[in-house]
């Protein structure tokens, strides 16, 4: 499942409010009363929420390693001064 997939309604949470969504999907679903349709749509959805967790976090990585090296090439740089 590619990020295009994501419903554009989900790719605007943040991470929070994702997690938030994951869980109350997943009380949902723990419920016996719930039917057969809207329990595989519900867990489609959870699929995509965790989906657009997952690519945020890989974002998030990328600053922070994309951040280190330029503050390691900064200090590189000034020593050789």
């Amino acid at each position: 499942m590619k990020s295009k997939n994501i419903p554009a309604d989900i790719k605007v949470k943040s991470i929070k409010e994702a997690q938030n969504e994951i869980q109350d999907i997943i009380a949902y679903l723990e419920n016996r009363e719930t039917n057969l349709k809207e329990s595989i749509d519900k867990y489609d959805r959870m699929i995509h929420l965790n989906l657009h967790i997952q690519e945020e976090f890989k974002l998030k990585f990328n600053e922070i390693r994309s951040s280190k090296f330029e503050d390691q090439m900064h200090e590189n740089y000034l020593e050789k001064k």
